[in-house]
């Protein structure tokens, strides 16, 4: 059976061999859309022809292409986010912010009007290390989602589905949270070290999705944590073990596209060894060649052999690729070594274009600059207009030739052709019960004790202390705990405190008892407490599961898939 690389490379084949023959019996530009007006038409149906639906997925993209004019062609490689929690109905704040990124009222106008190949679902939370490039919040329930995508697409017009997507990572980035089943984080994955397991836990993720009308998750982070401290990047990785990560990058791309969905590698070439963060500053990545091979590269090579469909470039200065050059603006990062030497044959999509590395260019030039680099779809450019006319000048003036657009273009279809053509089956209900048990699953095995007799219960009445802004949590705890027939009372007793994202030294509580880390164990190596525990996240999920082995009542079988200074894996 041919490996997915493999088949990938055939249907890329065929695609460019279509395009060829297209071009050579043509011989002259497709013809423009008219200018919209102010009530556009969809997207697709502005075409001339229409492929018939049904058959090969890059067959169809290549007859699409074939005609499409410059204008549509530039829509298609464009995945902005707006403003507003339906396609059509949106407040005058909302209108005013599409006003600003396209000047259009809503998210269908922006749709019709730019010819978009997809849209991004935005959300932020408190605790998010991405909320600076987010702004606004258009996910609240699977109900709204769905009544969104379902606008959205239709929208579109009907013969080409857009992608729509998120960043669903879970753990500190999870943009979903009412409704649907919660993953522990990736680190939590990577502490229970189950790959089957993770598997399964995301194609559960992918099901609801997929119900939600959702066909792209910018998940998993392939990163190798390699700073001491976890970086920018902390929870969002599997660890720090490029081995172990590989095997959960591999396992999440199978339960993910196993569910329609498709998975997003990121952030190429390895954001984990850098302290700084690429939303604010350009991250510099100094090590050698050979270590970025034998280390960052790992996960990306397992996650395409398991056949991710698309891959991110990261805002990320490589210096052992092209020494000042963004990899998401580099053909060297993204063409020789991406696709050359590592052979990936799907859709590069950039990382947001509204984060502070891009945008020392105007968008119109951001935009045909990461294109020409080798990225397929241009995610969050921060003006879809000027990004938009950038490209069609391009086109006009030399800076990006109709070939590399027809390629990007081309990709994308036939990924969206595929993802349409997609044959699920199974639970798809969200936050079933049956969903919610493989999270609870996931969530236990992940549980690791650093600290302590392993696995013996707490002895007398317990309390339950939290640092700042961590309210939730702790009133889940108690919940939890009563549930498990421990006594809780509002103070004294066995003092559990539950630390999280962003705590240091300083959040601890070194008269507790128990001390929990919620996020990246890292700062529970500065915990003087006789019991140390982490659950690597805050889901009600992992707080039940920690709530059993509190009461004695399971034991901690997870390992921390990083060091901790003066803490083993696991006394267990």
């Amino acid at each position: 059976m041919a490996s997915p690389r493999s088949r990938l490379a055939l249907l890329f084949a065929a695609v460019v061999a279509a395009i060829l023959v297209a071009i050579t019996a043509c011989g002259k530009q497709a013809p423009r859309a008219a200018a919209p007006s102010s009530s556009p038409t969809p997207a697709a149906t502005a075409a001339p022809a229409t492929p018939s639906p049904g058959g090969d997925p890059a067959a169809r993209a290549a007859a699409l292409v074939g005609t499409l004019s410059d204008e549509q062609l530039a829509g298609q490689v464009l995945m902005p986010y707006a403003y507003g929690s339906s396609a059509t109905k949106v407040t005058p704040a909302s209108a005013a912010g599409n006003q600003k990124l396209g000047k259009v009222d809503t998210p269908a106008q922006m749709i019709q009007k730019y010819h978009l190949g997809g849209l991004i679902l935005v959300g932020f939370s408190a605790d998010d290390p991405t909320s600076t490039n987010q702004a606004t919040t258009n996910v609240d329930n699977p109900k709204q989602i769905t009544e969104l995508t379902g606008g959205l697409q239709q929208a579109a017009g009907g013969t080409a589905p857009i992608f729509i997507g998120t960043d669903q990572e879970f753990g500190t980035v999870t943009r979903i949270k009412d409704g649907v089943t919660l993953l522990p984080s990736a680190m939590a994955l990577g502490a229970g070290g189950n790959p089957a397991g993770t598997q399964q836990g995301w194609k559960v993720a992918g099901d609801e999705l997929r119900a939600m009308g959702l066909n792209v998750d910018f998940a998993p982070d392939a990163d190798v944590l390699g700073t001491a401290d976890g970086g920018v990047i902390g929870s969002r990785s599997f660890g720090s073990d490029p081995r172990a990560v590989s095997d959960q990058v591999a396992a999440s791309v199978r339960g993910l596209q196993s569910a329609g969905v498709a998975a997003t590698l990121k952030h190429f070439p390895g954001h984990g060894s850098t302290p700084s963060d690429s939303h604010t500053d350009l991250p510099v990545i100094g090590k050698s060649r050979a270590d970025l091979d034998k280390v960052d590269l790992a996960p990306f090579r397992s996650g395409i052999d398991a056949g991710a469909q698309m891959v991110m470039s990261g805002h990320l200065d490589v210096k052992s690729i092209e020494p000042g050059v963004p990899a998401s603006f580099s053909h060297k990062a993204l063409v020789d070594v991406l696709r050359g030497q590592l052979g990936f044959k799907g859709v590069v999509v950039s990382d947001a274009l509204n984060m502070a590395p891009a945008e020392k260019w105007p968008a119109g030039e951001a935009a045909v600059r990461a294109l020409n680099a080798g990225n397929d779809l241009l995610l969050m450019p921060p003006n879809v207009g000027a990004a938009h006319q950038g490209l069609v000048d391009g086109l006009h003036n030399g800076s990006l030739k109709k070939e590399r657009l027809v390629e990007a273009a081309t990709r994308d279809l036939t990924l969206r052709f595929t993802l349409a053509d997609a044959r699920t089956g199974g639970q798809n209900v969200p936050a079933s019960q049956a969903h919610l048990d493989v999270a609870g699953g996931l969530a236990a095995a992940a549980v690791t004790q650093l600290r302590g007799q392993c696995g013996a219960p707490m002895q007398g009445p317990v309390s339950v202390t939290a640092s700042g802004g961590r309210d939730t949590a702790k009133a889940t705890l108690e919940r939890a705990l009563k549930a498990e027939g421990v006594r809780v009372v509002p103070s004294g007793g066995r003092v559990v405190h539950l630390v999280g994202y962003g705590d240091g030294a300083g959040d601890l509580n070194q008269a507790a008892d128990t001390t929990v880390g919620m996020d990246t164990p890292y700062v529970l190596g500065g915990a003087k407490s006789p019991n140390v525990l982490a659950t690597y996240s805050s889901t009600p999920g992992s707080l039940k599961a920690l709530a059993k082995v509190l009461a004695g009542k399971q034991k901690p079988t997870g390992k921390s898939p990083v060091a901790v200074s003066g803490l083993p894996r696991s006394v267990c």
